[in-house]
């Protein structure tokens, strides 16, 4: 989950508002206890700004994974400040209004994805950053006493199949805009290397698919359009019509479409259509690969799934990781698929790459810090190990400050660079029970 705040002479400017699916209120990693109930739907504890909401300039929403903006119609009514994001982003936010009521009660402004734009005393340039959703964004806040570079989720795909290839000049020029602080995603920041591009993973499930004799099922995170549209290639290169199962993918597949995200010569067909197909022609897209139990996948396994039955020998690629928590549960699912005699790949056992992240590599993290060369280095979006393996890739690049700290800490950067333990109450709620 992500929410993040600046604050700046007297007013505050939130950066994202997510949720995270079927979590505890307390996590293990942060003291909570084995087997804890988990919830549905979790939200960051919005207390600490919704009691000065008044000082609340307005909302940046970077991108549109639920972990961004999924927490934005259970918690903006305790905010009620505008939501400025791009065109892309904001149509998946419209969608989740509607479910809840409240489209056409947010104002939702959309901007460029080269926008500037001025909101209280916050100037705010957006850039162009390469991930695995269509317009992710990185932010420039600027303010009188300085200056913060905020990533979001990216990567260096020069061959990202959506939006355009990662610009590194757009990035080395930061280097003369005195930056004070660059806020960085750490999610792979242990990892060595460079992360996999989305055109290497065409390549590799093409190649997996290829061969493949009968029914070829796909799990994958819903919103990465760019392996949806992958896959639609892989579909038309292999001879095999694609369809989609799951609602997450196909509310995505939609609002790629009417956003002209989606290549106009690439056919996805009704789903239910698929079990009158020779299994040979047959491509299925489904959500599930985290092992969850309403899921698509999920029910293709215990055969209970209305639009698809497998047989013996048809396979299941998982095109995605394993998210640290949910082994248990992937496990059960592939256990499922085996004792009907249907294959199954998870990506780690694949010899080619069939997944590719949307987060930097160390390569990567040592790239961006060589070309904005900021003074502070402040890593989030990670486990403690991870923020502590992106502070030392920084201190190794020449940054001469970097902080780690948890939900909660206050940094100061300017004119004083430090950090306050403990100085917010922060915390997890449930949005929804079912």
């Amino acid at each position: 989950m992500n929410l993040n705040l600046y604050g700046h002479h007297g007013k505050w400017l939130m950066v994202d508002c997510g949720v995270s699916f079927d979590e505890p209120l307390q996590p293990e990693y942060r003291g909570g206890k084995a087997g804890s109930h988990r919830h549905a739907v979790v939200a960051p504890d919005p207390t600490f700004i919704s009691d000065q909401k008044a000082a609340l300039c307005g909302l940046v929403i970077t991108h549109g994974h639920e972990d961004h903006v999924g927490a934005v119609p259970y918690l903006w009514q305790r905010f009620r400040c505008p939501v400025y994001t791009t065109p892309f982003t904001a149509e998946v936010l419209r969608r989740k209004l509607a479910q809840t009521g409240l489209l056409n009660k947010v104002p939702i402004i959309e901007v460029g994805i080269q926008a500037t734009c001025q909101i209280g005393p916050f100037t705010l340039k957006w850039m162009a950053i390469t991930h695995s959703i269509p317009e992710p964004s990185a932010l420039l806040i600027q303010t009188r006493v300085g200056t913060v570079f905020h990533t979001a989720d990216w990567k260096i795909d020069a061959q990202p199949i959506t939006g355009e290839p990662f610009d590194r000049q757009a990035f080395q020029a930061l280097r003369d805009e005195s930056i004070l602080a660059m806020v960085g995603d750490s999610t792979n920041a242990t990892k060595p290397g460079f992360s996999v591009s989305e055109r290497n993973c065409y390549d590799g499930l093409l190649a997996t698919i290829k061969p493949c004799k009968g029914r070829v099922v796909v799990g994958c995170f819903g919103s990465n359009i760019a392996r949806l549209i992958t896959l639609a290639r892989v579909a038309e290169k292999t001879g095999r019509y694609l369809g989609l199962l799951g609602r997450s993918l196909i509310n995505m597949y939609g609002i790629a479409r009417q956003t002209d995200v989606w290549p106009q010569d690439l056919t996805v067909i009704d789903a239910h259509h698929m079990g009158y197909l020779p299994p040979e022609e047959v491509l299925v897209v489904a959500t599930g690969s985290q092992g969850e139990s309403r899921a698509a996948l999920n029910r293709l396994a215990l055969d209970s799934h209305p639009a698809l039955s497998l047989d013996k020998g048809d396979t299941v690629i998982f095109s995605s990781i394993v998210i640290p928590g949910n082994e248990d549960a992937v496990e059960r699912l592939t256990a499922r698929f085996h004792g009907r005699g249907i294959n199954t790949l998870q990506s780690e056992d694949s010899p080619l790459p069939i997944h590719a992240s949307g987060h930097p590599c160390q390569e990567e993290l040592k790239l961006m810090y060589h070309w904005v060369k900021p003074q502070i280095a402040i890593p989030v979006h990670g486990e403690n190990q991870h923020l502590e393996a992106h502070v030392a890739i920084a201190k190794e690049t020449g940054v001469r400050k970097g902080y780690v700290g948890q939900n909660g800490d206050l940094y100061c950067l300017a004119p004083q660079a430090g950090i306050r333990r403990n100085v917010v109450k922060t915390g997890r709620i449930p949005v929804r029970q079912d």
